[in-house]
């Protein structure tokens, strides 16, 4: 079996190999785009960027959801970098974390104007 290939424009594989880079970054942002891909999640997402900062209960109000099932998505949101949490008295509000998908809302949900 021939395990060479022909290139057509070995430049532009060498192109592609160098902006591809280490193929284990590529694969967290799979699966960071993977806890983004679920509408509930990314509505919870779209929801902390426009409040800054909101907590359970009322992001449960916002995004139309039960406490419980904002809490669990939240975990695996936090558990991945999505999203931190502080405490002040007994109210835990939740935040954006990371910076890319604060830049992705912007792309998929521009500020609304007014």
């Amino acid at each position: 079996m021939n395990t060479e290939r022909r290139l057509i424009d070995p430049e532009r594989v060498d192109a592609a190999l160098d902006g591809l880079g280490d193929r284990s970054v590529v694969e967290e942002w799979a699966r960071r785009f993977s806890l983004v891909a679920d509408p509930s999640r990314l509505t919870l997402l779209v929801c902390i960027h426009y409040a800054k900062e909101i907590s359970v209960s009322d992001l449960a109000v916002t995004a139309g959801m039960t406490d419980s099932a904002v809490s669990q998505a939240l975990r695996l949101l936090r558990a991945h970098g999505l999203v931190t949490a502080h405490r002040t008295g007994r109210v835990v509000r939740y935040r954006l974390a990371d910076a890319t998908v604060h830049d992705l809302i912007h792309l998929v949900r521009p500020h609304p104007a007014g």
